[in-house]
């Protein structure tokens, strides 16, 4: 799968989540608004006007007592006008009549309160006739009772709506805690789904790129085998796959070069000792005396070809070393008279160049099995390199470390040093990085192939104007 499929998909499945809770939050939204429009449209005016309407009852019954006390008609007209309302509001009531227990309260309230005027009628004509002991007892008798009858009904059924409201209330806030829930929920989901994506993704990336990456430094550093293992189908395993024939081209680029250069130096090499050989014998005057001027001459073509061939001999020798085909003898022997040979061999050119050269010595058994002309030559090139790199009063400390498993060659220098920039190529075939002191710039490539055929390896610290140390690291076995 592309890798954008792979961030596409990923975002889908968070945008599907995300759109389940927005349906789901307008449904419940939908529900909230319509319980809610119930509740303040229907419920709360129901209420209130039961209310009102059972307020209004001791009212009536203040004014059927003062007409039936002061005999004044203004009293009776006001009962009949607020009867009439208080009849209109029990018929407005009905209209939020929800159940069938609201609806027979309602009967009952409408009822009682028809009988209760019909009782005041009669009341109002005992008073017209004279007969108020009997208006009076009518009033304190059937109409009281009917009129408190009516008031607990209408006290009843406004319970009865206050209750509506309450559990409407409460519905909302249970639609809201479930609404909540679910967009909590939903929303944690969608979260999860996302890092989890995400993660995998910058996972899988990360990988692939972490090895890619040190591939890539692998390659910088000359090492072409190790191709890269990338079984992803997107753009990291096409970028992989380019990688690795860009690598095997390299590879065969070098080689190519390599062949090249061995061929060079192995048709070099005949002419070049036949050269060398001849100039010998001229100088020491086989074929008879020489002027000054000749044997300067010859002098000059011998020191030549004597370079050359040293030149032609180390390019050979790195070209069999990184194609793994020189012959390394191993026998058993002991690293300390390798190195005492090296440091006598070194020692005249360190004290004519003002270089304090020195040894030292950590453990005592210093056996290995090892090539010991090969190991030789490792030693001379690092320490006569550091003769070189080092000024007038210098110092080159040659160290012997002997470990349970390694021995350690150590050749440390108080010299110009490295520039940072270079270190990681200073065992490149040639490659110098003081390219004003002379060299080829193959020793420490000698260097690091003739560890590597004895199974160790070879390091380097530096610091510029500050020195250097080089250390081989060689196994026991």
């Amino acid at each position: 799968m592309r890798l954008a499929s792979k961030i596409f998909l990923t975002s889908a499945l968070v945008v599907v989540v995300l759109a389940v809770v927005g349906v789901l939050s307008l449904r419940a939204v939908g529900r909230l608004a319509s319980v809610n429009r119930e509740i303040t449209t229907r419920m709360v005016p129901a209420m209130r006007l039961a209310a009102s309407t059972r307020d209004a009852m001791p009212m009536l019954v203040r004014l059927e007592a003062r007409f039936l006390v002061l005999h004044d008609p203004r009293f009776m007209s006001a009962w009949n006008e607020r009867g009439d309302r208080f009849r209109g509001s029990l018929d407005r009531l009905r209209e939020y009549a929800t159940s069938l227990e609201e609806a027979r309260l309602l009967d009952e309230a409408t009822e009682g309160f028809e009988r209760y005027r019909g009782t005041v009628g009669q009341i109002q004509a005992l008073v017209g006739r004279g007969e108020r002991r009997r208006a009076l007892a009518l009033s304190e008798g059937a109409a009281r009772a009917l009129a408190d009858r009516v008031e607990a009904t209408l006290e009843a059924l406004t319970e009865s709506m206050h209750a509506d409201v309450l559990r409407a209330q409460a519905e909302v806030a249970r639609l809201e805690a479930r609404t909540w829930s679910g967009v909590l929920v939903a929303f944690g989901a969608a979260v999860g789904l996302a890092l989890l994506g995400s993660g995998l993704i910058a996972y899988r990336l990360t990988q692939s790129l972490g090895t890619l990456s040190a591939a890539t430094a692998a390659v910088a550093a000359g090492s072409f085998e190790e191709p890269i293992t990338v079984e992803s189908k997107d753009e990291v395993g096409e970028l992989a796959r380019s990688f690795n024939a860009m690598a095997r081209e390299l590879r065969r680029m070098e080689e190519t070069k390599e062949e090249f250069f061995a061929s060079v130096s192995h048709e070099l090499r005949s002419p070049l000792t036949s050269m060398r050989e001849g100039a010998h014998l001229l100088r020491e005057r086989v074929s008879g005396p020489l002027n000054e001027k000749q044997r300067r001459l010859v002098e000059i073509i011998a020191a030549g070809s004597d370079r050359l061939l040293g030149l032609v001999n180390q390019i050979l020798e790195v070209s069999r070393l990184r194609a793994g085909v020189q012959p390394i003898q191993r026998v058993r022997l002991d690293l300390d008279k390798v190195i005492t040979r090296a440091v006598e061999e070194l020692k005249p050119t360190a004290d004519q160049t003002g270089v304090v050269l020195e040894r030292e010595k950590l453990g005592e058994d210093f056996s290995l099995p090892g090539d010991e002309e090969r190991l030789l030559q490792v030693v001379v090139n690092l320490v006569g390199n550091a003769i070189r790199f080092t000024r007038r009063g210098g110092r080159v400390v040659v160290r012997l470390v002997a470990t349970a498993q390694e021995l350690e060659i150590q050749v440390e220098d108080t010299g110009i040093g490295i520039p940072a920039g270079e270190l990681p190529h200073v065992f490149e075939p040639y490659r110098q990085a003081h390219g004003d002191r002379g060299g080829t710039g193959l020793g420490l490539a000698i260097v690091r192939g003739v560890a590597q055929a004895h199974g160790g390896r070879v390091t380097v610290e530096s610091q510029e104007g500050k020195g250097s140390r080089f250390t081989v690291l060689l196994p026991r076995s």
